[in-house]
């Protein structure tokens, strides 16, 4: 029998605790040997809990207890996740995380830790929720060469630019609805600001690519700054608009960023709607594959954490495949020199036509648009410091 514990008892923590209950002979059939929890660590009073023996608020009964091979970490942000962690690693005790805070940011640390002691650091649940995508970009697809990862990463924005598309909501409005829905946090910022997709695309190029990518040097540009006229130029232009976080090598480099996105409506991408979440991926031998599904919620999560324990429990030695290593700045593309067309919207036409050479306008309510030629992002901003535009959005490519 194998022994695990959890760290926080929270959505994801009791989804966890939930399924090793009622999955119990499921678990034992696909893992080859039963599962049990032996202890659950939180800091609240769980004393009317029916398994109320399970709690404790001592991490050190963890730590020490050399019954437990196998600990979940659900307890989110960094300081004491990353103590935890890291004292549990380095007693050779495996971990299973959901908090992609922490994976973006100590990842490389966690995987060297696992390796020196020969346990298994995984985080299949750090990006997309219950969408298996961690384990088929380091399996499945590993006999290729992955040249571009993209996504709609954050359930919540997606809630939020399809209520704007579908019911004609303003972005406050839309925002507000997903509030009282729990699909947005009373501070939304993580996710409507892009930071919950920077974490997420920069795991998933760091595993892409076997090299660590920090969340600091990946652009984010969240959705505050789309309108109800944004909106009404995509349709025009047989477009919808999502926060896409994307990734792609070139040269053995790579580049990240976040930010909305124009999507054509014959992308895969623009079907994607609500709280759902895609990851497309592009092989240099499979070519295009997409991963979607619920990128959130209890059950979801949880179970991509307990498949994480499945595998550990038949693999329970170090596996570099899922890991990275640290990497310099060097290996970064700066978002400055990414190449993209872009949607711009003015005032006025003329010096659009004499900065950018356009000659194709949309007219809008108060304003007119066009698209760019393909044009690096420093290029860009030295333009349009020249025409103020109302609104700028990439193109999807």
């Amino acid at each position: 029998m194998k022994k695990i514990a959890i760290i926080g008892f929270g959505v994801v923590g009791s989804g966890v605790y939930e399924i090793v209950r009622q999955n119990k002979d499921i678990l034992t059939k696909k893992a080859g040997e039963e599962i049990d929890v032996k202890r659950i660590l939180d800091i609240r009073d769980f004393s009317a809990h029916e398994e109320a023996n399970l709690f404790t608020k001592d991490f050190n009964e963890l730590l020490n207890d050399d019954e437990i091979s196998i600990v979940v970490e659900t307890m989110g942000g960094i300081k004491f996740a990353y103590d935890y962690t890291k004292a549990l690693l380095e007693s050779g005790k495996s971990v299973v995380t959901s908090n992609k805070e922490l994976v973006a940011a100590h990842g490389d640390e966690f995987f060297r830790i696992a390796k020196e002691k020969n346990v298994r650091y995984l985080y299949e649940a750090s990006v997309g929720g219950g969408i298996p995508v961690i384990r088929p970009l380091a399996n499945d697809v590993s006999a290729n060469d992955i040249v571009k990862v993209s996504g709609i990463l954050n359930g919540t924005t997606n809630y939020i630019l399809t209520k704007m598309f579908k019911e004609n909501s303003s972005f406050e409005d839309a925002l507000k609805t997903a509030q009282k829905l729990g699909y947005a946090e009373k501070d939304p910022t993580a996710d409507v600001d892009g930071i919950d997709a920077q974490r997420k695309i920069s795991i998933l190029m760091s595993l892409v690519t076997g090299k660590k990518i920090d969340c600091a040097l990946v652009n984010a540009k969240g959705i505050r700054t789309i309108t109800a006229e944004d909106v009404s130029y995509a349709e025009k232009l047989g477009c919808t608009i999502k926060l896409i976080g994307y990734g792609y090598t070139k040269d053995g480099k790579v580049s990240a960023s976040v930010e909305p996105m124009l999507i054509p409506k014959n992308c895969p991408l623009s079907s994607v709607e609500d709280v759902f979440n895609a990851v497309m991926v592009k092989g240099n031998m499979v070519d295009d594959l997409m991963f979607y599904g619920r990128g959130a919620g209890k059950s979801p999560t949880a179970s991509a954490v307990v498949g994480d324990v499945i595998d550990i429990v038949r693999s329970p030695e170090y596996n570099p495949y899922f890991s990275w290593e640290k990497s310099g700045e060097d290996f970064f593309i700066p978002y400055e020199e990414v190449t993209a067309r872009f949607f711009i919207r003015v005032k006025e036409t003329e010096k659009a036509k004499e900065v950018f050479g356009a000659e194709d306008f949309v007219s809008g309510k108060d304003d007119f648009a066009f698209i760019t030629n393909e044009i690096t992002v420093r290029q860009l901003r030295e333009k349009i410091a020249e025409i103020s535009p109302v609104n700028i959005i990439r193109l999807y490519n």
